[in-house]
């Protein structure tokens, strides 16, 4: 999208210059606001044309049959699906009965900007309509970081050439019309009218509908308020019915006035409360946003924003539309994390429907290590989401046989959503991946508290599946056999190699939280015996290596398939899940997702360098990014061995995704993950950034070519630190806090808050990139994009 004509590249805003009616869903979805309770899609304030109504609440979802040809114990009986919810950022006008709709008439000027330092989207439209009126339209909209129910909306209509009668429907509306799904697994299935309608209002300024759903029991609750100045000729009148409350403005402006209506929304939804409960509770959000009105809530939003960008900002030199995506991208994870309060993170964020709203692993693989250094505190809170569905995990692990917990693939509520059980049921990584997020949240924040009352039973009841699944063959070794790793184009592997290793550190973490905190541990059964076995097995691990090649396996056997005939398959036919049967893509030699090369990344301390080398080599041919998540590690490992114009277009694609929509499914929300992996590709790839020792942090700075300079600032252990690299130095200084010793490369340092500390950047040889599948490289970067 960013290179088409229509928008313009801006290090602080994502600016549509003309609007295009082909590129309408694909926008709807960059110009989302969230809050990571509330989601608006970036729709036309009129509502229609449209690509995607979305209005979205975190957590609130319909229940829906799976049916299955053939039934099996243990499958899921029924699936969560994101529903489009009261939309409260409706308002139409009519200019001398000529409805606004940009589909007729004349469009002189139409802009619309996402500021990413004030947190709101504008938009201003000079229209002509068929009967020869020109009006000028401008409308602000956000949603609001500080009031965690609250979105609004500052609407001017301006007649451009004389006097001209208006009228503006300002509306709540229910059970929209949606487009249905597609034959694609990444798409929602759409659900036709899944609200109940259970009390509409309207009165003087003041909307209300309440409604709830059929089979989840969820109700939810919106309410709208008003301030209108305008022309003494201005009316206003109001109507409801089941699915729409609606406050219509009448008046006659003149050349030199301008009708004014800032429209405050607040949104309610429980499982457990009352109808008069919620419809209170939306009618305080709104009474408090009606107090801190429209200024206040604007200058809450920047205040918001400039502690986060002061916090979280990156800046990068040599190229202008990788300065841009990262800001994008930071700013899209902020929004779908910051007020999320121990909800999930879907993978679409609130942006749209896609994955039927599902939270997947890579919540916590991809976008939890981005708001740890940023905005702890958000990470922290998805954590608690799944501590709170500890229960349900724990019954599914006792369904299928197994101890501790195991945690849904796909999910809304806590429940198995994925009815395909080879790449869901048996992707039992992502409770390690679980474990992995509460070890490297306890490690940037040393927060102990939340180890001990949070953090530690996940622990404990991840390291336990894992015992219980895996077993010690007849030399000792500890083995986990069956499973589906990251790579979905191999399923049902033994020892995954990403799985066996995220599975150790999870046992590892587990035996000594229990020991610093004995008494909690004891409380949970823990034993002195089971802790034992914790490490034994972690210490006997199985780590399939193929001797042959000189290089680790994917899985067990992995080396010894047949590669995929990547020459004979039609560039056309990618994604290949769409066009293969999985029966020949299980049994081939071709990597959806770096699965692996992920492993060498996230367990970096498991592999030599030059082991990293050669496994990057070889893996390299294999692997054709059917999926969003394997550029951004791809990026870091390449940078990491020495790629580094292949790692810098690695950045490129996971930064571009949904700008350029790669993926050719922007329409349906954006790839919250392969946004923050944007982040990590900067920070941990061209920064070196890592971990250490459970409490330590390393840099090992190195640039492509084409960037001269980034910088980016991060939390650590409650200090504020900026790392800035240019060609030939990295220069370390702390913001805020208490000295800290880092690693620079393998030279330690204390770094004080009196001066900042400079060291020069080592060489770093540039190898020869490995090649890609036929026709699945990444889009190689220009260079100098200044």
């Amino acid at each position: 999208m960013i290179t088409d004509p229509a928008f313009e590249v801006s290090p602080w805003s994502l600016r549509e210059c003309e609007l295009n009616l082909d590129l309408l869903p694909q926008s709807e979805s960059v110009f989302a606001l969230s809050n990571g309770h509330i989601g608006w899609r970036g729709n036309l304030d009129e509502g229609e044309p449209n690509g995607l109504p979305g209005t979205y609440l975190n957590g609130l979802y319909e229940l829906h049959p799976l049916p299955y040809a053939e039934a099996g114990f243990g499958y899921p009986e029924s699936g969560q699906t994101v529903i489009n919810v009261t939309n409260g950022k409706l308002i139409r006008l009519l200019v001398d009965d000529e409805p606004f709709d940009l589909r007729y008439g004349t469009i002189r000027r139409h802009e619309r900007e996402l500021d990413l330092r004030a947190g709101v989207l504008h938009r201003v439209c000079e229209w002509v309509s068929p009967a020869g009126r020109a009006v000028r339209v401008t409308s602000t909209r956000m949603v609001s970081f500080q009031q965690r129910a609250v979105a609004a909306i500052a609407y001017e209509i301006e007649p451009l050439d004389g006097e001209v009668r208006v009228v503006v429907q300002s509306e709540l509306a229910a059970n929209e019309d949606v487009p249905h799904a597609a034959g694609d697994p990444r798409v929602s299935a759409a659900l036709d009218s899944p609200l109940l309608a259970e009390e509409h209002y309207a009165s003087g300024t003041r909307l209300r509908l309440v409604h709830s759903t059929t089979r989840s029991r969820l109700r939810v609750a919106v309410a709208a308020d008003h301030r209108i100045d305008g022309p003494d000729s201005t009316q206003v009148s109001a109507e409801s019915d089941d699915d729409v409350s609606r406050l219509t403005v009448t008046s006659v402006v003149e050349a030199g006035q301008r009708l004014r209506l800032e429209k405050f929304v607040a949104y309610g939804w429980s499982a457990a409360r009352s109808l008069p409960a919620l419809r209170d509770q939306a009618d305080a959000a709104l009474v408090g946003a009606r107090d801190t009105g429209w200024q206040g809530l604007l200058d809450q939003q920047r205040a918001y924003l400039d502690d986060f960008w002061e916090r979280a900002d990156v800046e990068v030199d040599g190229d202008t539309e990788i300065q841009q995506a990262v800001r994008f991208a930071l700013f899209h994870v902020l929004q779908v994390g910051a007020r999320a309060e121990e909800r999930a993170i879907p993978a679409k964020g609130l942006t749209g429907s896609g994955y039927d709203g599902h939270s997947f692993w890579d919540a916590e693989t991809f976008v939890l290590p981005l708001l740890g250094f940023t905005s702890p505190h958000a990470a922290a809170e998805v954590l608690r989401w799944r501590y709170n569905m500890l229960p349900v995990a724990q019954e599914r692990a006792r369904q299928l046989g197994l101890a501790g917990a195991t945690f849904p693939w796909r999910t809304i509520n806590g429940d198995e959503a994925s009815g395909y059980w080879p790449a869901g049921t048996a992707a039992f990584h992502i409770n390690a991946d679980i474990a992995d997020a509460v070890v490297r949240y306890v490690a940037i924040t040393g927060d102990q508290v939340f180890e001990r009352d949070t953090g530690l039973e996940l622990l404990v009841e991840t390291a336990r599946l894992w015992r219980s699944l895996g077993h010690h063959d007849h030399a000792g070794a500890f083995h986990i056999d069956g499973v589906t790793g990251p790579d979905e184009y191999s399923a049902v592997s033994d020892d995954n190699a990403f799985t066996n290793l995220m599975a150790q550190a999870n046992l590892t973490a587990a035996a000594d939280a229990a020991e610093r905190h004995p008494r909690h541990a004891a409380a949970l059964g823990v034993s002195d015996e089971e802790t034992a076995a914790w490490r034994d097995a972690a210490a006997a691990m199985a780590l399939p290596f193929d001797e042959d090649f000189g290089v680790h396996e994917q899985s067990k056997g992995y080396c010894r398939r047949q590669i995929w005939d990547f020459e004979g398959t039609d560039p056309d036919h990618y994604p290949l899940m769409l066009y293969y049967p999985y029966f020949d893509l299980y049994r081939k030699q071709v990597v959806k997702q770096a699965d692996l090369v992920l492993a060498m990344y996230l367990r970096g301390d498991a592999f030599t360098h030059e082991q990293k080398a050669r496994n990057f080599a070889y893996y390299e041919p294999l692997t054709v990014r059917d999926s969003s998540l394997s550029a951004y590690c791809q990026s870091v490992i390449a940078a990491e061995v020495g790629h580094l114009q292949l790692a810098y277009d690695y950045l490129g694609e996971t930064a571009m995704i949904d700008l350029e929509d790669l993926e050719n499914n922007a329409r349906d929300g954006l790839h919250i993950a392969a946004l923050a992996g944007t982040w990590t590709a900067l920070v941990a790839g061209f920064g070196g950034m890592r971990l250490i020792d459970g409490d330590g942090i390393r840099f090992a700075p190195r640039l492509p070519d084409a960037l001269s300079r980034i910088a980016f600032r991060l939390l650590f252990r409650g200090r504020r630190l900026r790392v800035e690299v240019d060609r030939k130095t990295a220069t370390y200084t702390l913001a805020a806090g208490e000295p800290l010793e880092i690693l620079h490369y393998d030279e330690p340092f204390t770094l004080t808050a009196d001066r900042p500390v400079v060291h020069q950047l080592p060489h770093v040889a540039h190898q020869p990139s490995p090649p890609q599948p036929p026709g699945r490289a990444p889009l190689r970067r220009p260079q100098h994009l200044t």
